[in-house]
């Protein structure tokens, strides 16, 4: 049968390891707040007792500015306690506006006017409370074991007040002890007592304070439903641009190599007829040979260009496949380690991401690397929430970088608007990697080792 919590011994010592930090807290908490609330009472009510004249305003907003620093004073504090950090809020933007702006930005913002309520009137009643138990606690703990040290430092009692003796005269199980040694032993079990449960206590008056201070200066839900909704925005419209960026180039592409290969072709072949019809079967066949070559030139190009549509294997074999036999096409030769989950754990739309963003990666390699070998890894994480890492490494030349305007600044968008972040390590000289995680919505149960393929 496990111990209760309150009398495992691990935890207690764990407890008494955390007094003084905790006491640290309590005791800089209460003149802190102190502080907090002189401070903000004097700006606040300056500012409310202008507002009329419009000018109270700014300096209304200036008192929760302030209030929000004496919020962040007491998040890094708590951390004394060992228990966990308080995320901050989710604070309004104020970057380049005008003071007025500012102001009534800072005065719509629910955040601010939770800290000042807190420093004006929460933390001042909570700090008091916890820090007159703590003193408390502390006092008795320490001078109830020590009072039979200090106790004869004390004046001569008068015979009236010696409270001792009346317990030894009218308690039967004290009856013939000496008005001292009542005391003493009085006082020292006291200290006793409060000396055992003074961890549980400071414990409990920091865990209050730090319950209070989580709900009205930490992260509310609706901070984290704001920052979703809005990166799930900038990942639409990352994804958008990222979309219309490569149907430009395609565009672009398209129009620079095989649609001019073509318009030659086209040419080359009227040009044949007219030397076959009359009669310059040498020109005829010299002609024919170099419409063949652009015939060519067109198919290795639009094969080039293919690899920024979703293969037929893709959708027939999954993802896996697809990048297994991107890896085998590449012209360098890459080691890929893909695990057998991604099929599973990769949405369709995700896949023909993922796919678009390995191939875009081993292009580069084999155009800019300079490199004689890369490698290719897949593999679905088993941290919780659910993600996928794609990375690409080589052993060339390195020097990349993620800059606007440039092949992987476009790479970058595409995974933004998948709500991932792409990251490089590309030192000069090499060796250079790019990693990508990408958020799964589906969560993977089962993970087996991946081959090699």
């Amino acid at each position: 049968m496990s111990q209760h919590p309150a009398l495992d011994a691990a935890g207690y010592r764990s407890a008494w390891q955390r007094v003084g930090g905790s006491t640290g807290y309590l005791f800089a908490s209460f003149f802190t707040s102190v502080a907090a609330f002189s401070v903000l009472w004097t700006f606040f009510s300056l500012g409310l007792s202008l507002a009329v004249l419009v000018t109270g305003l700014p300096i209304m907003a200036f008192a929760l500015h302030l209030a929000r620093g004496f919020g962040a004073a007491e998040r890094t504090m708590l951390t004394w306690t060992g228990l966990p950090d308080i995320a901050p809020p989710v604070w309004p933007d104020t970057t380049g506006q005008s003071v007025w702006r500012r102001s009534l930005s800072l005065l719509r913002s629910p955040h601010h006017w939770s800290h000042l309520l807190h420093g004006l009137l929460v933390w001042m009643v909570m700090s008091t409370i916890t820090f007159s138990l703590t003193v408390t606690w502390w006092a008795t703990a320490l001078g109830g074991l020590t009072y039979w040290f200090w106790q004869w430092f004390l004046p001569a009692k008068a015979a009236e007040s010696d409270w001792p003796s009346w317990l030894a005269a009218n308690l039967w199980y004290l009856n013939g002890w000496s008005s001292a040694a009542v005391e003493t032993t009085i006082y020292s079990v006291g200290g006793v007592v409060f000396g055992v449960t003074l961890p549980w206590v400071i414990k409990g008056l920091a865990r209050m304070q730090y319950a209070i201070s989580s709900a009205m200066l930490g992260r509310w839900p609706s901070d984290d439903l704001r920052a979703q909704a809005l990166a799930e925005a900038a990942g639409r419209q990352s994804a958008v641009h990222a979309e219309d960026t490569a149907m430009r180039r395609l565009e672009r592409d398209l129009h620079d190599g095989p649609q001019q290969r073509l318009v030659r072709l086209q040419m080359d072949l009227a040009t044949v007829e007219r030397r076959a019809a009359s009669g310059d079967a040498e020109q005829a066949v010299e002609v024919a040979k170099q419409a063949q070559l652009q015939a060519k030139a067109a198919l290795d190009e639009l094969r080039a260009l293919s690899r920024g549509v979703a293969p037929p294997l893709l959708a027939d074999r999954g993802l896996r496949a697809a990048l297994a036999a991107l890896a085998e096409e590449s012209a360098v030769p890459v080691h890929a380690r893909l695990d057998p989950a991604i099929d599973t754990a990769v949405s369709s739309d995700v896949a023909r991401a993922v796919y678009f963003i390995a191939a875009e990666l081993l292009t580069n390699v084999t155009k800019h690397a300079g490199a004689a070998s890369a490698q290719l890894v897949v593999e679905v994480s088993q941290l919780q929430p659910a993600r996928l890492l794609l990375s690409v490494s080589d052993d060339g030349r390195g020097g990349a970088e993620l800059r606007p305007s440039h092949g992987l600044a476009g790479l970058d968008e595409r995974v933004r608007g998948l709500l991932g972040e792409l990251s490089v390590e590309s030192p000069s000289g090499g060796p250079t990697r790019v990693a990508v995680t990408l958020p799964l919505a589906d969560m993977v149960t089962t993970w087996s080792p991946y081959p090699e393929a």
